[in-house]
């Protein structure tokens, strides 16, 4: 596709932003938006890179076509910030630092309310995977497209954006959408923006973030949902507007996401996610895997919620308990991709990463780990204290589950 053209696509979502706003989570309008987000012109959305530069033009141009008031530099929707990340995993000297600039892009929808709520998601992803792959270095140079992570919640800020912009009643509240750059190098687009806020701190009610909304199981319907501790009336809330999931509810109000950034500034947040899969940060995240029908069934249920607050007049901030606190570090791994909608006991896998430990041993993707050595295994926590007990070159008997039939396999850290 030639600029020109890209032009032209982002001329087109005039036609999204003409439909009524109980379409605006139609599947059709949801795949327009992750399909040209991560699609091979964006090379994978790298922040400070000119894939990234297109992507802000498209969500700006949405926003624009939406009338939402610009709150970027000189009257614009975009929010530059500069920063620096390290190109090495635990590098902190500074000939280890690259500086960069990213690109926020925001609207604000004034309703004339006194409190604000942030909807938001990154757009960011991970260019052609030279930083952050989980396969690297094996697929240095190919695009990782970033359907799941994150166009998948960037089309529904944009889904939403439309609903509340065409909805025929007033909202209580004003709303800033938010998409935020940055995340997948720490989280610094969504730092930036809480260190710079366009409206006062204590006005902002709560934050509702979307990271990887776009692979829900079709059989399950298993949604996650993080930061229910953040604020005392999330869970009532959740389970009154629940009529579609079977919901895991996790109270920490800190997670790998930029919802992070405003529950560490004293502001509820309620984060949103399908879980983790094989794909994640690989080349393979592409706008054909992503369940439409469950992202769009994902947004009415934010709206529910949303609708349910504004009963309320200001959520109650509570700091939550961050259940990784206590795990310890560790100097090994199985490699296995854990699925984090998992509720039945043990460790599900919905991955295993060739030559690594696991896969050594024959572990399989849908084996449920139930103890390593001597530790039994209820859970992702469980899991990851089993790994600081041990050091590399360890040797373990895995208790596995396997199609219903239980076995025990060797492996060696």
């Amino acid at each position: 596709m030639k600029f020109q053209a890209i032009l032209v696509t982002i001329i087109s979502i005039i036609c999204f932003h003409s439909v009524e706003a109980q379409e605006s989570f139609e599947v059709e309008y949801l795949k327009r938006d992750v399909y040209f987000l991560a699609s091979e012109e964006m090379e994978g959305r790298g922040t400070g890179t000119k894939g990234e530069a297109m992507a802000a033009d498209y969500l700006a141009a949405s926003f624009k076509m939406l009338s939402l008031t610009p709150v970027g530099v000189d009257n614009s929707y975009i929010m530059p910030f500069d920063f620096k990340y390290s190109t090495k995993m635990h590098g902190s000297e500074e000939s280890d630092l690259i500086s960069t600039t990213g690109k926020n892009v925001a609207g604000f929808l004034d309703n004339g309310a006194e409190y604000t709520i942030v909807i938001g998601a990154h757009y960011d992803h991970l260019a052609k995977g030279e930083f952050g792959s989980s396969r690297a270095p094996n697929l240095f140079g190919q695009i990782h497209f970033g359907a799941d992570d994150n166009a998948s919640g960037t089309s529904g800020v944009l889904a939403l954006a439309n609903y509340y912009v065409k909805n025929d009643k007033k909202e209580a509240f004003n709303i800033l959408f938010v998409c935020f750059s940055g995340e997948e190098l720490g989280l610094h687009g969504s730092k930036k923006f809480v260190e710079r806020l366009p409206v006062a701190k204590e006005k902002i009610n709560y934050m509702v973030n979307m990271d990887m909304i776009g692979r829900m199981k079709p059989d399950s319907k298993t949604l996650v949902v993080t930061g229910i501790g953040s604020a005392k009336e999330w869970d009532s809330l959740l389970i009154a507007n629940n009529k579609d999931f079977a919901l895991v509810k996790d109270s920490s109000g800190i997670g790998a996401s930029d919802h992070s950034s405003f529950y560490l500034a004293g502001i509820p947040v309620l984060n949103f996610f399908t879980g983790q899969h094989s794909d994640y940060h690989t080349p393979g995240d592409t706008p054909d895997k992503i369940n439409y029908e469950g992202q769009s069934d994902i947004l009415k249920y934010i709206t529910r919620i949303v609708s349910g607050t504004e009963q309320i007049a200001k959520l109650n901030y509570v700091q939550t308990v961050n259940k990784g606190s206590d795990t310890p570090r560790f100097k090994v791994t199985m490699g296995v991709m854990p699925d984090y909608t998992w509720q039945d006991g043990g460790l599900r896998l919905d991955g295993v990463t060739v030559d690594k430990p696991a896969a050594n041993a024959g572990l399989k993707a849908g084996d449920i780990v139930l103890q390593i050595g001597d530790s039994k295994v209820d859970n992702i926590q469980d899991y990851m204290k089993v790994l600081g007990k041990h050091e590399k070159g360890d040797k373990v008997k895995v208790k596995i589950k396997r199609e219903g039939k239980e076995m025990l396999l060797d492996l060696q850290f």
